[in-house]
């Protein structure tokens, strides 16, 4: 496992964010809907990524609560986009346990005709990076 300021750098990088711009309003976590499933925040999970607390947020029950909906996203006056910190430190999770990930050509016969295009493109968007 690599270090804590490692791992911090590496959940900014895949998510884009620049933590150090949250002003700590809460308006994220206002909007939440997951809100009282939630140990850490989604200002709070912001924080964890400043201060480099990884393994806290890689244990919390947060981290799988988050319904990535994105109301945080929106909801935020300095473009912190909680919800991206909490999508990267998912990614970071699954890359550690060393799952492999579909190749493109396995995709195709894995589809269902009923499948919303909505959570390919979703999916898509997630597992780019």
């Amino acid at each position: 496992m690599s270090s804590a300021k490692n791992q911090a750098e590496l959940i900014k990088d895949i998510s884009g964010v620049n933590p150090l711009k949250c002003m700590k309003c809460g308006k994220c976590s206002a909007s939440c809907p997951s809100y009282n499933e939630m140990d850490i925040k989604p200002h709070q999970f912001v924080s964890y990524v400043q201060n480099e607390d990884i393994e806290s947020l890689v244990n919390s029950k947060s981290l799988w609560k988050c319904l990535s909906c994105f109301a945080c996203v929106e909801r935020c006056p300095r473009d912190v986009k909680p919800g991206k910190l909490i999508d990267a430190a998912r990614q970071l999770v699954v890359r550690q346990k060393d799952q492999s990930y579909l190749t493109p050509e396995e995709i195709p016969e894995l589809l269902d005709p009923e499948l919303p295009q909505q959570l390919l493109v979703s999916a898509f968007r997630r597992y780019r990076r």
